[in-house]
């Protein structure tokens, strides 16, 4: 990787987890489903625009009932199970629950698309599992108002990523990135806009808050679709995959900074066994093939 991909590659790592925080601050305000649709709708308008000025807009015609799939999966539902989640828990045990996405990817692969998971990638997927387990149970509280929930809402939103990653390979190949990543949120914000409107909050919102909502939109959602986009175009899809590794650290260094909230070592030691349990179920990891020895 050069050095140019690899700073694209960490600066979308602090946009994304930036994300955490931003939802962390304007969630309260907001509420989850008028917050989601907000993002949602600028990141839309933003994404549609460059992708009339750079190309065109037929794909989106063309594929306008999938992307309804993609964009419920992949943006509607996962930004406001987060958003949800943020009420209540940490940015980063909300960025850590997101890190386990690759491992439902891998897995819902494997039911749906029928490909074959070798067996250090099985072990993989049952050490991420137990990490989450673990982390899950050093952090939930089952009182009413409790992070119980909002730990089931963030690895569900998890899941949905994975479903989307797998609907994008099986209804999206050969279409433009640029065209998925404007199709899809322009399909989530038309999901979400009458929940979004139905639920907006009736007391004024303050300037902070709005400021974090359109951070969401412009910074976190849209420039970082194009900067994701970018890379994979430049490294592949592996490759820019690993941002997933990177991003849980950012959120829990802008968590502590701005909100001073507590990284405790329960986090990192989940952190490090979902990330070595990702590791190995996404092929990230393989062992080394044995050179036969020459006669």
């Amino acid at each position: 990787m050069r050095r140019r991909d690899l700073i694209d590659l960490v600066l979308l790592a602090a946009v994304w987890g930036a994300s955490f925080l931003f939802t962390r601050i304007a969630v309260p305000a907001f509420g989850p489903l008028a917050l989601a649709g907000l993002r949602v709708a600028i990141a839309a308008v933003m994404l549609v625009l460059l992708l009339a000025w750079r190309a065109d807009l037929s794909e989106l015609r063309s594929h306008a009932r999938r992307f309804l799939l993609l964009g419920a999966v992949n943006t509607a539902i996962p930004f406001s199970l987060f958003a949800y989640a943020a009420l209540t828990i940490t940015a980063g045990l909300a960025s850590i629950l997101n890190a386990t996405a690759p491992l439902f990817t891998a897995l819902i692969a494997s039911v749906w698309l029928r490909e074959r998971l070798t067996p250090l990638q099985w072990l993989g997927m049952a050490i991420g599992m137990a990490g989450v387990a673990g982390l899950s149970a050093s952090k939930a509280e089952f009182a009413l108002g409790g992070s119980a929930l909002a730990i089931g809402a963030g690895v569900l939103a998890s899941v949905s990523y994975g479903l989307s990653a797998n609907v994008v390979k099986r209804h999206f190949t050969g279409v433009r990135p640029l065209s998925v990543a404007a199709g899809s949120q322009a399909a989530a914000a038309l999901l979400l806009l009458p929940f979004a409107i139905a639920s907006w909050p009736p007391a004024p919102i303050g300037a902070v808050d709005w400021a974090s909502g359109i951070a969401l939109g412009v910074v976190c959602t849209g420039l970082a679709y194009i900067l994701y986009f970018r890379l994979i175009a430049r490294v592949g899809p592996a490759s820019a995959m690993t941002v997933t590794f990177l991003i849980p650290a950012f959120a829990m260094l802008w968590g502590a900074l701005v909100l001073g909230e507590e990284v405790t070592a329960a986090m990192l030691a989940g952190c490090a066994v979902i990330f070595g349990g990702t590791a190995l179920a996404t092929g990230l990891v393989r062992p080394r093939k044995t050179s036969s020895p020459r006669a």
